[in-house]
């Protein structure tokens, strides 16, 4: 974890966070170098004029956090995002269709993002909420979003029922292999819980406390 920093996208969704945090959250971003924010779309525009010129991506959700939106409601959102600047998207599987069996539809619903996404050139993650799925479904999940042209697959929204578990990432790891990134999320608030995840096989951290564990990682 020499580079610890590369692997952080600094996250601010909560529903009360207001535009001076998300500018904060910005400015912070660039001063620990993090890879991406994660933030809400009616924020993106004003974290594009923030960060620009900057290495710091800018990312966003779509379909966030339940993933049951209409499919032509997350083209569009993606669509809107990328056109305000988002680099990244992280969509939320429809986990309805893919537990109902409906997994075609589930894989066609991720599609639609990432071919809107592609329109901007911007990379999507899908988030399958592993603490609703058991490890064949883990495993199903992950298989399916190697079909869609999606570039990570996402533990959690940090909204359900629990986040990330490094042995979920170890079982998306061992899927997966090198065919997609993997993105942990969700609970991540010390260096210890980032260093499992990322041995575990997890390439990106979705966290809130990206700058506490930045201190503790440069006081280690």
């Amino acid at each position: 974890m020499r580079n610890l920093n590369e692997y952080l996208d600094s996250t601010l969704l909560r529903p009360d966070a207001t535009a001076a945090q998300i500018a904060a959250l910005c400015h912070e971003a660039m001063e620990y170098e993090f890879r991406a924010v994660c933030i809400p779309p009616c924020y993106v525009s004003l974290a594009r004029d923030i960060l620009r010129g900057s290495s710091v991506k800018i990312a966003t959700v779509v379909g966030f956090p339940l993933g049951n939106s209409a499919t032509a409601v997350k083209a569009y959102e993606t669509e809107r995002a990328v056109g305000d600047g988002a680099d990244e998207i992280d969509m939320v599987m429809n986990i309805s269709y893919f537990k109902s069996g409906r997994h075609i539809d589930a894989r066609d619903d991720i599609r639609a993002v990432v071919s809107a996404a592609a329109k901007g050139g911007a990379v999507v993650k899908v988030i399958i909420e592993t603490c609703l799925l058991d490890e064949d479904e883990i495993r199903d999940a992950c298989r399916l979003v190697m079909e869609t042209g999606a570039a990570f697959v996402k533990t959690s929204t940090g909204f359900s029922t629990g986040g990330a578990a490094a042995e979920d990432v170890r079982v998306m790891k061992e899927t997966v292999g090198d065919r997609l990134k993997i993105k942990a999320a969700g609970g991540i608030r010390d260096l210890a819980a980032a260093g499992e995840l990322i041995g575990a096989g997890a390439d990106r951290l979705g966290c809130s406390a990206a700058a506490d564990v930045m201190e503790e990682w440069k006081e280690s």
